[in-house]
């Protein structure tokens, strides 16, 4: 007998479309609003710099809370409403006339961030999957990988066709009206709410999680919980300096044609190194592939740093690039094995903020490295000690389970 369809594929798609929406305009996206707000008015990099910061701190704060309030009002409820604030504070960009405007604006669209990133994902999808979590954290991540791809050069586009606040405006509609649709539509809390379990299986018999601040503050005092956040901290705070800096970065050596080429590359190799460890994943040590994925950036970041030649740029791009999308995904999948399944909401929520916080400041960092030294080498050696730290780190973790089956 033919294996019936599983709804939880259904989740997966409505989560893919959220990611590609929310990191296409509120992650990549801020690349265009920063460039375009400087040629409009003249302000400096830091003035519009600075709320970008505010944004991705406000946003971790949030994420921290995330999973209880997940819990509470269900994704429904969550990604309607976050794609209205990010709808709203999108829009107000549009408009503002003085840079102190901005925050208020960013501040907005920080509460869709935090109920539409990282952490909303994994929680969103983590409860439908068991033996296949990693191929489908994988897949519904690979959204916001191609939010890069395909949402951020679309508004590009429709800022060159109908202005800058139209194009905020217009985008903005585009979201308020997607997501709410897509998630009133698709998304449940739990295949629970079908009668079933996860992966399709019959309803699992499952002990009460405890109050939500045991479950907090007693992981907060673990090993075992510092050892996921530590690392990926480290890690993610590495990779946004890099990204950050990228364009400027290589094209000095590509010309801006071959820096735009680089950019793709670099989605690219993210999306098929996002896959190919979703589909492996689930049978490996979690710990050691994250380890490993590091090594690769390290390698990369290293070629990046002092380029000798086009084609080591581009390898150094799609080294790099493999392990973009891993470090967002990999987190979430060593604390569904490590940790029970009723407290998975709380900890990614606080794992993922960690994670937020600590890599607002990476684009810094390479900016004062660079600015010191008159060159990106020293900054790009520093993101690869960071990444060093953090692949030593997740090896001295317990691991207590090998695999999603064992």
């Amino acid at each position: 007998m033919p294996a019936r369809y599983f709804y939880g594929w259904n989740v997966v798609a409505a989560t893919f479309v959220m990611a590609m929406l929310s990191f296409g305009l509120g992650f990549y996206g801020l690349t265009v609003v920063v460039a375009v707000l400087q040629s409009l008015h003249g302000w400096s990099a830091s003035a519009v710099s600075a709320p970008i910061t505010a944004y991705y701190v406000a946003g971790a704060l949030l994420t921290t809370r995330m999973g209880h309030l997940y819990e509470r009002f269900g994704p429904r409820a969550m990604v309607a409403g976050g794609a209205i604030a990010m709808a709203v504070g999108l829009g107000a960009l549009g408009v503002v006339a003085r840079p102190w405007q901005l925050y208020p604006a960013f501040l907005v669209m920080s509460i869709g961030w935090g109920a539409m990133s990282g952490a909303a994902i994994n929680i969103v999808v983590a409860p439908w999957f068991v033996r296949r979590r990693g191929l489908a954290v994988s897949i519904a991540f690979n959204g916001a990988t191609l939010g890069g791809v395909i949402v951020t050069p679309g508004l590009i586009l429709l800022v060159d066709a109908l202005g800058f606040a139209s194009a905020l405006v217009t985008a903005a509609l585009v979201l308020a009206l997607t997501l709410p649709a897509v998630a009133l539509a698709v998304m449940r809390r739990d295949p629970a709410e079908l009668g079933l379990g996860p992966d399709g299986d019959p309803v699992p018999a499952v002990a009460g999680p405890g109050p939500r601040s045991v479950q907090r503050n007693g992981a907060l005092r673990t090993w075992r919980f510092w050892s996921v956040s530590a690392p990926f901290a480290l890690g993610l705070a590495a990779q946004v300096g890099v990204l950050t800096h990228l364009v400027a970065l290589v094209a000095p050596a590509l010309g801006s044609g071959g820096a735009a080429r680089a950019v793709s590359t670099t989605t690219a190799a993210a999306v098929i190194g996002r896959l190919a460890t979703g589909v492996v994943v689930d049978r490996l040590n979690r710990r050691l592939v994250a380890s490993a994925t590091l090594a690769v950036q390290i390698v990369g970041v290293g070629l990046l740093a002092w380029p000798r030649s086009a084609a080591g740029v581009y390898l150094g791009c799609v080294l790099f690039g493999l392990g973009v999308g891993n470090l967002t995904t990999l987190p979430g999948l060593i604390l569904a094995v490590e940790w029970p399944r009723e407290r998975f909401a709380v900890l990614i929520g606080l794992v993922v903020g960690i994670n937020q916080l600590t890599f607002a400041f990476g684009p810094t960092l390479v900016g004062l490295l660079h600015d010191w030294s008159g060159n990106y080498g020293p900054g790009l050696m520093a993101c690869a000690t960071l990444q060093a730290i953090a692949a030593t780190i997740v090896l001295l973790g317990p691991g207590r389970a090998r695999t999603s089956g064992a």
